[in-house]
């Protein structure tokens, strides 16, 4: 009996490697691929994995292709294990802002700013909700810093634009 039991774990042991293996690759592939821009694959590697990468970059995939209510729960979940993590804020303000809760994303990104204050698009997607808000002196102050954090970020120029023409 004691044979099978060792036998057992060993080949419960044997099996969980590869499945973590494997588990690690689809976090790996799935944050390149969000890397390159390619949302829709990464979405599809990250979509079973576990684990606050994968939460976070999951979110992120999601709310780069417009599927701001599904991108909203798994931000949260990457927040609450790492409440500041880059990715997870960004997305999360992406997707709130997108389904036009602009209240709770000015809160949750200041909640998150008071934490740490060096988070370039939470700074974007604050600005952003402070727009659609009509509050327009926060909403350059925000834009002002996140230029000030991110100045090559692709949005960059467009946030620019909307400063200059408020001058």
């Amino acid at each position: 009996m004691r044979h099978k039991v060792i036998f057992s774990v060993v080949l419960a042991g044997l099996l969980a490697v590869p499945v973590t293996a494997a588990w690690a690759d689809d976090v790996a592939d799935g944050i390149a691929l969000y890397r390159e821009g390619k949302y829709a694959e990464a979405e599809a590697r990250l979509k079973d994995a576990t684990g606050t990468e994968a939460s976070a970059y999951l979110a992120g995939s999601l709310a780069r292709q417009k599927k701001y209510a599904e991108a909203q729960a798994p931000a949260l979940a990457a927040l609450t294990e790492s409440p500041t993590h880059e990715v997870a804020v960004a997305a999360l303000g992406e997707a709130l802002v997108g389904q036009k809760k602009y209240d709770d994303a000015i809160e949750r990104l200041t909640a998150v700013l008071t934490k740490k204050d060096d988070l370039a698009y939470a700074y974007f997607w604050r600005g952003q909700a402070y727009d659609k808000k009509n509050q327009a002196a926060r909403m350059v102050a925000d834009y002002q810093v996140f230029l000030k954090l991110a100045p090559k970020a692709p949005e960059a120029p467009s946030v620019q634009a909307v400063l200059a023409a408020l001058r």
